[in-house]
């Protein structure tokens, strides 16, 4: 089998929708190598480029087309090509703990790598450099209800809020979420205890 063929192989694995960069590949062939069978791919329309080093198989649908790509796919593609750490923040976080009904113009990411800018068609997506304590929950549910609380901020985080984290959320999670209280800001202490269904005195 040709190295295009492997290539082509490991991508049928994949459901629609799957972001991926040369990187994914580099176990058959060299970097130009490999390089050349996605070029020949994206040619056939196999594959679709989104931007340098950065793939995706395309999502159609019936009715309005091609899709694109999602925001979260593309932000942990890049996470796996650069070997950085990331985490939804802002209205972002808010909105996909279900805090916000507003899908944010401005998608960002906190990383504990250099800031970054990538654009996507009309999407755009902002890495952020933080600081090693605000990444330290970075990966876990704790870290995406501590930046979505942050995003709220104290006056706006309601009980109405609260009750739908705690429904949200597993045992496991709100669990974990008292394991990382003392990375959250003091203020979000006895909202973080109330999400996890822990009465405060």
């Amino acid at each position: 089998m040709t190295l295009t063929g492997k290539i082509l192989a490991r991508i049928k694995k994949k459901a629609h929708g799957w972001i991926f960069t040369p990187a994914d590949f580099l176990d058959l062939g060299t970097p130009h190598a490999v390089g050349m069978g996605l070029l020949r791919l994206e040619r056939l329309g196999t594959i679709r480029r989104l931007a340098r080093g950065l793939y995706e198989i395309p999502r159609h649908h019936p009715h309005i087309g091609l899709l694109s790509p999602s925001p979260d796919a593309i932000a942990h593609a890049l996470a796996g090509r650069d070997r950085l750490q990331i985490q939804p923040s802002g209205a972002y976080a808010a909105n996909l703990l279900g805090l916000s009904e507003q899908v944010p113009a401005q998608i960002t990411y906190l990383t504990d790598a250099s800031p970054r800018k990538v654009t996507i068609g009309n999407q755009t997506i902002f890495l952020l450099k933080a600081s090693t304590r605000r990444m330290a929950a970075a990966g876990r549910t704790s870290g995406l209800v501590f930046e979505a609380l942050r995003y709220l901020g104290k006056a706006h985080a309601t009980m109405d809020r609260v009750a739908s984290l705690r429904k949200l959320l597993s045992e496991k999670d709100r669990q974990q979420l008292l394991k990382d209280l003392t990375l959250a800001p003091v203020w979000m202490h006895p909202i973080i205890r109330s999400i996890a269904d822990i009465q405060t005195s």
